[in-house]
């Protein structure tokens, strides 16, 4: 498979094993179930290899957060102008933060999968509409 249809898979959370099967039931911002499923309905790789496997993806997480808040510093700096209030910066990055932290829940889990784990490969076998 192609690095699009990875990139592809990756954007989309889907189980970096078939990539077909979804790693988290619910949407990014649904308010109910947003966790991330026990299997994947699809080929049923258990997803959390280890028990505490994805205490790792604190530290994607925190990766992501920094980078994020980096940017919207930056951003701010730009949009107002070279702005001298503390307050204004501290509004808008945690603001921020708070807004995209679902998405750094979700993607620093798939990054942890993808890029991070030696025990997660791709099966070309598995990514077939139905698993006979």
């Amino acid at each position: 498979m192609s690095k699009t249809a990875r990139s592809w898979a990756m954007r989309h959370a889907k189980c970096p094993r078939c990539r077909r099967g979804n790693m988290f039931e619910g949407g990014l911002y649904h308010l109910g179930s947003n966790g991330i499923n026990l299997n994947c309905p699809h080929c049923r790789m258990i997803f959390e290899i280890e028990p505490g496997y994805f205490y790792a993806a604190m530290y994607v997480s925190y990766a992501m957060n920094v980078a994020e808040g980096g940017l919207i510093w930056v951003s701010t700096y730009l949009i107002t102008g070279n702005n001298d209030s503390p307050w204004l910066y501290l509004a808008t990055i945690l603001g921020g933060l708070v807004l995209l932290s679902p998405l750094n829940f979700r993607y620093s889990r798939v990054a942890l999968l993808y890029w991070l784990s030696p025990k997660v490969h791709y099966h070309p076998e598995l990514d077939v509409a139905e698993i006979k």
